[in-house]
């Protein structure tokens, strides 16, 4: 099969190192793996402020990238659901409507498309899992507590093959962080103490890494954690599958 790779724009910009662990991880795992190099972003920012009249230079930008790949494979939940739900295109929509079928979150990919039982990888520390709103409720990677029904998660699937590795138990382990892309800056007090409330959590059942699918989410108490000066690292999920110390 060959890939795309499907970069965001705050992941190009402020944490390269996910991009190249998530490629480095796909090579791993035997997949043949491309990187359009005009790529850009997918629109999502005006879209979720109400703009997305105003996204179709993006959408035909993606369609032009990535129409030509078996798969798209995208290290954010995010970004993924929202190519997955709202990729149109007046004059390539034919294109559009299948890209929407075959655009997978990386954690998705491996778990439902590669199936694979085991990994190369060590990270011998406490680690805490954020389940981003996106990716839980929108791509159902893992289960909603509030749901009555048997629970899973796809990340911690990933995690508990990784040598060395301790997944902490979370007292409220599906609560948003508070990032919610422009909410943090419309409503910067709430979005803080949400965050506040998430790292919390991770600390009093004693994580020195907190890591998930978005590095949005991860972003946000990333820097929460370095005002409380805390030990506590935030580290993207690629970087952990991808790890071998």
């Amino acid at each position: 099969m060959k890939v795309g790779l499907f970069i965001p724009c705050y992941v190009d910009q402020f944490y390269p190192q996910v991009g190249i662990a998530s490629l480095q991880l796909l090579e791993k795992l035997g997949v043949e793996v491309g990187f359009p190099l005009n790529q850009t972003c997918c629109g999502q920012p005006m879209a979720n402020s109400g703009f997305e009249h105003l996204t179709g230079g993006c959408n035909e930008n993606f369609i032009d990238n990535f129409a030509g790949f078996d798969y798209i494979v995208c290290p954010s939940g995010s970004c993924t659901l929202h190519i997955k739900e709202h990729l149109h295109s007046e004059q390539y929509e034919t294109q559009a409507g299948q890209i929407r079928k075959k655009v997978y979150e990386l954690v998705e990919f491996i778990t439902d498309v590669l199936k694979i039982e085991s990994l190369p990888a060590r990270f011998p520390h406490k680690v805490g899992v954020h389940q981003s709103c996106h990716g839980q409720r929108g791509l159902k990677l893992s289960q909603m507590s509030e749901l009555n029904a048997p629970g899973f998660s796809k990340p911690g699937y990933l995690l508990n093959m990784v040598e060395g590795l301790e997944l902490i138990e979370l007292d409220r382990k599906d609560e948003c962080c508070g990032f919610g892309g422009t909410f943090c800056v419309a409503e910067e007090a709430i979005s803080v103490k949400m965050g506040k409330d998430r790292i919390t959590d991770h600390t009093k059942n004693g994580a020195e890494y907190i890591t998930g699918g978005d590095m949005s989410c991860l972003m946000h108490l990333e820097g929460i954690l370095k005002r409380q000066n805390s030990k506590i690292k935030a580290v993207h999920i690629a970087e952990i599958l991808n790890s071998t110390n």
